[in-house]
């Protein structure tokens, strides 16, 4: 131990003896685990802030949306034809045991009046299921209950986006609105949940009761039709079960022979969002990857510095062999010094690493995530990396012959 702290000792001598060409050297090693933490943390924001996003569309989650149509030689998109049924979400929920959940919706884009505040929001009549199946809970009030739903009645619930335009700072639980010229009393605020993985602001909503929303406001031109059906799966492992149960089981009830394509469509958000996540996390290790690169560099820079010390400090090299110093203690020594290099420039560049991604976050307002792990790792191959570039100057410091050394000018 006193052997490793003398030689400590005479690296750092070494190294004061020109300064600015340390600080030069150690100047690769800086920015490459700079580089480093900021990239990984930038990219660890990023993932995290997309799995919020997939977090607030809901756990377990299957989307039934009703069919395409295709009129005079056109085909419209998915949901443009009322193929769904109220009675089909109620049958999901009976047959399948893999399903928790359901809850049938319609909706639409409608002008919301409150005072002489109004707004254009997304108009979502459904049942007081959709709640668990979005994991959504309220900021304030209560829920609409499957009351008001049998009886139609004219409550509601809020987005934040909606409170805020409308209401300013006014409590609006109890407060009057008014969609499509018909009143509607506010029961409800529901809690923010951001934007989702498309960038929608999820908060720009209102919730009422589906037969409201059948009778007063859409008037559905079939009764009993819905556009959409939400499904909670009771497990992740059960998704693709469910889904598959879904599918056959609206084949039957819609008398869809086989070999002719299906009315609706059965989506699994769960493997959407998944996506999203891996592209994330590629992204990150992506950036990690590239900024590794600047360790690399510096890792050159030091074996060049090394490699010129060497060559300079060949007498002192010859002198301390001729007084019995082992080839394996110049080895040592020179080994040493890369490392000090290195470690000195490695926590260095945590500190500026840190302090950089903190001012790119304040000003650019991007999500950051440092990780504990991604700091020790890109310190130890920093460490590495001293070690690995300074080992050829080194061995070759040890492997010269002490006449030869003594002799050179």
């Amino acid at each position: 131990m006193t052997r490793l702290l003398a030689s400590f000792r005479i690296a750092l001598r070494a190294l004061m003896v020109n300064k600015m060409r340390s600080a030069l050297t150690m100047l690769g090693i800086i920015i490459g685990v700079g580089a480093v933490i900021a990239m990984v943390a930038v990219g660890s924001g990023a993932k995290q802030r997309i799995a919020d996003q997939i977090a607030s569309m809901g756990s377990n989650m299957l989307i039934v949306l009703s069919g395409s149509s295709t009129s005079g030689g056109l085909r419209f998109g998915t949901g443009t034809v009322p193929t769904l049924k109220v009675d089909d979400a109620k049958a999901i929920l009976a047959e399948i045991p893999s399903v928790k959940y359901v809850a049938p919706s319609i909706g639409g884009v409608a002008q919301i009046v409150f005072g002489n505040q109004n707004w254009s929001t997304i108009v979502n009549g459904t049942t007081p299921e959709i709640l668990e199946i979005r994991d959504w809970p309220l900021a304030s009030g209560r829920p609409f209950t499957q009351q008001d739903v049998d009886g139609a009645t004219k409550v509601c619930l809020l987005g934040k986006t909606v409170v805020e335009n409308l209401f300013g700072g006014i409590d609006p639980i109890g407060q009057i609105i008014r969609i499509k010229k018909v009143p509607f009393t506010v029961v409800g605020v529901l809690a923010s949940k951001g934007q989702s993985t498309y960038g929608q602001d999820q908060d720009d909503t209102i919730m009422v009761p589906l037969t409201t929303a059948q009778k007063r406001l859409f008037g559905m031109q079939f009764p009993g039709m819905v556009r959409v059906i939400a499904v909670q799966a009771r497990s992740l492992e059960v998704m693709s079960e469910a889904e598959n149960q879904i599918t056959e089981l609206l084949r039957q009830r819609h008398r869809i022979p086989p070999g002719q394509d299906n009315d609706f469509s059965v989506r699994n958000l769960t493997e959407i969002a998944s996506s999203a996540e891996q592209s994330a996390q590629v992204m990150s290790l992506l950036l990690g990857a590239i900024a590794s690169i600047s360790l690399i560099v510096g890792g050159i820079g030091i074996m060049n510095i090394m490699l010129v010390s060497v060559t300079e400090r060949t007498r002192e090299i010859g002198i301390r062999i001729a007084v019995g110093a082992k080839g394996r203690d110049i080895l040592f020594q020179f080994l040493i010094e890369s490392l000090v290099l290195s470690l000195i420039g490695g926590t260095m560049g945590i500190g500026i690493g840190i302090l950089g991604t903190l001012v790119l976050s304040e000003f650019t307002e991007w999500p950051i995530l440092f990780s504990i792990q991604a700091i020790l790792l890109a310190f130890l191959f920093s460490g590495s990396v001293g070690v690995f570039f300074g080992f050829y100057p080194a061995r070759k410091a040890s492997m010269l012959n002490p006449i030869e050394a003594l002799r050179y000018e």
